[in-house]
């Protein structure tokens, strides 16, 4: 009898436009979990929904399908897919928040993919460059309203939402992609303005949190997604968040201060991450899987398991359907 794997603990990614042999054979590794997607792995709707039917037909269980699609300049899926504005676009329309999230959402679980990262939950601060637009406001009240509205048109789309990156990206220039950023300030600085939006959005049921290759060394001297004072004491205990975290992807440079591949994956791990992202690496992926050790963890499990997405319709019934065609209208005039 063919063994039936849980939902495992890591998320890799897939070099093009299909699967190679290599590449299934790591998609059933037990300790694989999620496949997410790049700009690379898409040419149109119709292909990208073949490769996500080829990355589930070779798992031997559950297995999430994840992008990147916020709208703005992180948006992987272009050519068939509605052009979303950035995050910023919607603090003068705030009305468009919510339609958008649906679209955003509807259209990705059309052709397959459970959940798209987002929406992004930092405060813009006018610093980082990485943040910037991709932030709903620099008031911490209205991206927290703007926010609560995206996720809420992406959960009626069916579709768990990720807010990204706890504790807050947006007070430091530097890129994590590129380096470790430091964020000087003190706690009860960031509470009273970063947590604001993950605080509220966590009350309302919010589904994943993306902790931030950001060292925070007034509150802690590990980055936030290798703490486990912002993980456990912070996410989990003050602010009662009992969904997924999500690392973020081990290969940017924001990682490597804390060690190897294997031993990044272990301590985020530890500081209490439920799914580890190891993308443009495959040699860091290999390491990763087979350094973790094989272990049932129903809780983990069970929060993955809402990450699922839940389509209310297949593309085809989409683009006959009116309030798509409505809400597209609507968003592409927006954006032009």
């Amino acid at each position: 009898m063919t063994t039936q794997f849980p939902i495992g603990p890591i998320m890799l990614d897939v070099a093009g436009l299909t699967l190679t042999q290599a590449e299934k054979e790591k998609i059933n590794h037990p300790n694989t979990g999620a496949v997410i997607l790049f700009s690379r792995n898409y040419q149109n709707p119709e292909q990208v929904t073949e490769l996500i039917n080829a990355i589930r037909a070779a798992r031997n269980g559950d297995i999430l399908i994840a992008v990147d699609q916020e709208g703005g300049r992180v948006q992987r899926f272009q050519q068939g897919f509605t052009r979303l504005p950035p995050a910023s676009s919607y603090a003068q329309s705030p009305e468009l928040a919510e339609p958008a999230g649906w679209l955003m959402a509807a259209e990705l679980l059309a052709v397959g993919v459970d959940f798209s990262f987002a929406p992004v939950l930092d405060i813009d601060c006018g610093v980082s460059e990485i943040i910037g637009n991709r932030s709903f406001s620099t008031d911490p009240a209205l991206a927290t309203r703007l926010s609560s509205l995206f996720r809420k048109g992406m959960n009626e789309a069916g579709m768990a939402a990720t807010g990204k990156h706890f504790p807050g990206h947006g007070a430091v220039a530097l890129d994590s992609h590129l380096t470790l950023p430091v964020d000087e300030r003190e706690l009860d600085s960031i509470r009273a303005k970063d947590l604001l939006p993950f605080k509220q959005l966590i009350a309302e049921g919010l589904e994943g949190i993306m902790p931030a290759h950001v060292v925070y060394p007034k509150i802690d001297p590990n980055p936030a997604g290798f703490s486990p004072f912002w993980i456990q004491q912070i996410l989990r205990k003050e602010l009662n968040f009992n969904g997924t975290v999500f690392s973020d992807d081990l290969s940017m440079e924001g990682a490597a201060s804390v060690g190897d591949f294997p031993e990044r994956a272990r301590l985020a791990q530890h500081a209490g991450c439920d799914m580890i992202l190891v993308c443009n690496n495959p040699s860091a992926a290999e390491q990763v899987l087979d350094a973790l050790p094989l272990t049932h963890n129903p809780v983990r499990e069970q929060r993955l398991r809402r990450m699922q997405g839940k389509p209310l319709m297949n593309r085809g019934q989409l683009m006959q359907s009116e309030k798509w065609r409505q809400l597209s209208t609507l968003i592409i005039n927006h954006t032009l």
